[in-house]
């Protein structure tokens, strides 16, 4: 969004709606307090029946009181303030706050509802802060960051944009590329400070891979680390020593930076998620001959290896590998393909959407696991199967088209529904980012509109239907459990 269209942006979602205030006959040391208290430099005053009547500025206290030589202790608000409250309604755009801004050399606005009652208030430095909000700017933030401080700062300011973003009619799937590049750019802008010190030789005999959604570039507001090293097979032990010390500190790096950790332990301080290139296909050897839950996860997760820092090779080498190793071994593909089918998409008998009976997402759907997991999965699996390995699920599925394992119809079909199930998460998650809460893959079916509902429906049809395409390509009717 352009600098220019910010200003015709809504007040009503940019407005400070947590109001402080004072009575009018406080006395201006106990309004004062309040705002020192506060850190605020503004406070609107309100009558003994709660009305707001004028506001009381640090402009008024420097003018009116200091240079007055006024008793705060015992001058009242009402004798100082402001009035009346300069207001706008709050369907107003930001460009009329700038206009009654200008026109009253003022530097804050109250923000009225239908019934005009002041409802918020919004200053001259929130619209400045607006119209910083930029992936461009926030990138360039990214490049000049000096501090893991500086990248913790702009990482929560990353996900403010999202929201922002989000609300302004961004697509979601230029949000969620936005998501993809500011997490790489961010966890590479890190990786050089820490090459500015003691680490300054780090990349020459490893390389740093990002798995899972983020090795697609699939990440939505929700993500932990998914990453692992590997490791030349000729690095010396002091070499393996520093990259075993940098995998440390990075990661530990990216926790105070707000990248949450991974649950179940993919992080490549952990030594199972850092190995020799030698070693990562000793592992895999293992994953394909034992083919139960955890090793396929493993498998799974591997095959969306991208390296983000260090020697590239390293990657290309254990990728040919894995295509030798899936080209032999199609029962382990069939059982990743089984894996995916296990759990049907939530639909009842009668076509309503089954949601969570108890607990505490009790009402609500689990939109990653009612459709996103198979649709990734089931594309990645098809993908291996062919000799594609790496990308988006967008361009697995552009490629199964070119080599006809899928239709034109179907790819349709299948992105449909992908996208519509990520676009649910991802609003999902704004949503509860905006609101302060917790954000997870839930969201509450009974709140959509009769609209979207059936499209989730729908979506949630193609993915059953994908799953039957899995099997069917598989032959999965002719394994034995």
């Amino acid at each position: 969004m352009s600098d220019e269209a910010t200003f015709f942006l809504p007040v009503k979602d940019y407005c400070r709606r947590q109001l402080i205030t004072c009575n009018t006959n406080d006395t201006v040391m106990t309004a004062a307090e309040i705002m020192r208290d506060k850190n605020i430099s503004s406070l609107i005053a309100c009558d003994d029946d709660s009305q707001p009547i004028g506001i009381m500025t640090d402009r008024d206290l420097r003018n009116k009181v200091v240079a007055g030589g006024l008793d705060p202790l015992v001058v009242k608000v009402f004798s100082v303030m402001t009035t009346p409250v300069i207001s706008v309604h709050e369907d107003d755009t930001l460009f009329e706050v700038l206009y009654r801004m200008s026109r009253n050399r003022i530097h804050r606005i109250g923000v009225v509802d239908d019934e005009n009652v002041l409802v918020g208030l919004i200053n001259e430095s929130d619209i400045i802060r607006l119209q910083n909000r930029s992936p461009q700017r926030l990138l360039q933030a990214v490049d000049e960051a000096q501090s893991i401080e500086d990248l913790k700062k702009i990482h929560q300011e990353s996900e403010q944009l999202v929201v922002f973003l989000s609300q302004n009619g961004v697509r979601t799937k230029d949000l969620v590329q936005l998501i993809a590049l500011l997490n790489d750019q961010i966890t590479s802008r890190l990786i050089n400070l820490l090459k500015q010190g003691r680490f300054k030789d780090m990349g020459k005999k490893s390389a740093f891979l990002v798995l899972g959604s983020e090795g697609r570039q699939e990440q939505t507001l929700k993500t932990d680390q998914d990453n692992a090293m590997i490791i030349a097979d000729d690095a010396s032990p002091d070499e393996i020593a520093d990259i075993e010390a940098f995998s440390q500190v990075l990661i530990d790096a990216l926790i105070e930076i707000g990248v949450p950790e991974c649950p179940g332990g993919i992080m490549a301080r952990n030594e199972f998620w850092r190995r020799s290139l030698a070693d990562w296909k000793s592992a895999i050897d293992i994953w394909v001959g034992s083919p139960n839950g955890q090793n396929i996860l493993n498998f799974s997760m591997f095959s969306d290896m991208r390296t983000l820092c260090g020697d590239d090779s390293l990657e290309n080498q254990l990728k040919e590998y894995i295509f030798q190793i899936a080209e032999e071994n199609t029962i382990f593909l069939a059982r990743m393909a089984q894996n995916v089918c296990r759990f049907p998409p939530p639909i009842g008998m009668f076509g309503q959407i089954k949601t969570e009976t108890e607990g505490p997402h009790l009402g609500s759907l689990d939109l990653k696991k009612a459709g996103i997991f198979a649709l990734t999965e089931g594309v990645k699996i098809l993908a291996l199967s062919v000799g594609i390995l790496g990308g988006s699920t967008h361009e697995r599925l552009i490629a199964l088209q070119e080599k006809e394992v899928l239709s034109k119809a179907q790819v349709s079909d299948f992105e449909a529904s992908f996208n519509l199930l990520t676009f649910l998460r991802l609003r999902g998650q704004v949503e509860s980012a905006a609101a302060g809460q917790e954000i997870t893959n839930y969201i509450i079916p009974g709140s959509l509109d009769r609209v979207e509902k059936g499209r989730l429906k729908l979506a949630l049809e193609v993915v059953k239907s994908f799953q039957g395409s899995i099997s069917q390509h598989f032959q999965l009717n002719m394994l034995k459990n």
